[in-house]
């Protein structure tokens, strides 16, 4: 298979190539060529797809897949497809579940209404480019575009920095403020199921629109927390804590403590959606503790969370160090 890559060097897009390589695709990626390093014998096609002319690098070439993992102005999507769409037998493109218009309720569907969004915006708001990004996607390629809207994704290479913030603070040691309920359950995909899932689809010519993410349950809070102790082999103690006290406390669910949304919470949506569409097109989610052990060896070797590939850093995620302290003292038992 002849694969192109837009982007190809962050998060999503790197385990993408990786998994091409792994099956001895023929690999090309089409970026500005200022980030990241690239497996032996990808070729690189140098271009700013924002750019007046940028796309040019891309003329004359024939892929039969192409994966996009874009999160900027949709027009910029609608622009690529447009000028691959004779030229590429089929486009998968990374999307969110993000897009779905609120209020959004538990177990949402691929065929809940999403935000308002057209092809064409220069920029908005991240559900508004993902939207915008699938209509683009799909005008230009029709049933040969697939829409992978992830949820939560985890794995080596992650940058924003969820996970490797729980390895991080549980390494540390000592006690380790733990979200209850330790059975609550957790929806996400390891970035390297959702790469072997796409390219497994776009080999297939499937099109459509998807929930990529595993079952709600395939983890728990519980088994997050306990395969990174393991991992780390750490001696630290989960002080596991009802939701209602941290919550009280003013604890953000998501964002000061990742990956935790407690049932009833506004987003709790994020971690139960309907992915039965997937699983029937065959999506396989590795175990919780694979996922953990290898994005522990992996930033063991890469020392910290790296830059967002061509993207505006986010806020660091997870609490400091002195107000967990003061909430383990107020509140974990």
């Amino acid at each position: 298979m002849r694969l192109l890559v837009l982007g190809g060097t962050g998060f999503v897009g790197g385990a993408t190539v990786g998994e091409a390589v792994r099956r001895g695709w023929s690999v090309t990626v089409f970026n500005r060529g200022l980030h990241g390093g690239l497996p032996e014998g990808v070729r690189r096609l140098r271009g700013d797809r924002t750019a007046p002319g940028g796309l040019a690098a891309l003329a004359g070439g024939e892929w039969d897949l192409v994966v996009d993992t874009w999160d900027g102005a949709p027009r910029a999507v609608r622009d690529a497809a447009r000028a691959l769409a004779g030229s590429a037998g089929w486009y998968g493109y990374v999307s969110s579940g993000s897009v779905y218009a609120p209020p959004v309720p538990l177990g949402v569907s691929e065929d809940d209404p999403t935000v308002a969004a057209v092809p064409d915006a220069d920029d908005g708001g991240y559900p508004e480019n993902k939207a915008g990004g699938e209509r683009a996607a799909a005008e230009a390629f029709g049933d040969r575009a697939l829409l992978a809207r992830a949820g939560l994704i985890l794995g080596p290479g992650e940058d924003i920095g969820r996970l490797p913030w729980w390895l991080a603070r549980i390494a540390r040691g000592g006690d380790v403020l733990a979200p209850g309920p330790a059975d609550l359950p957790v929806q996400y995909v390891d970035a390297r199921d959702l790469a072997a899932w796409l390219l497994d689809r776009g080999a297939a010519g499937t099109g459509g629109t998807y929930n990529v993410v595993s079952r709600s349950g395939h983890a728990t809070m519980g088994g997050l927390l306990d395969a990174c102790v393991a991992a780390t082999g750490s001696a630290a103690r989960l002080r596991w804590t009802a939701p209602q006290a941290l919550l009280a406390a003013g604890v953000t669910p998501w964002n000061d403590l990742p990956v935790w949304i407690p049932v009833g919470h506004e987003y709790r949506w994020l971690q139960e959606k309907d992915v039965e569409r997937a699983y029937a097109a065959g999506l396989a989610c590795r175990p919780v503790a694979e996922t953990v052990a290898d994005t522990w060896r992996w930033l063991r070797a890469v020392g910290t969370v790296p830059a967002r590939a061509g993207r505006p850093a986010r806020a660091a995620v997870g609490l400091a160090p002195d107000r967990e302290a003061t909430l383990l003292a107020a509140l974990a038992g």
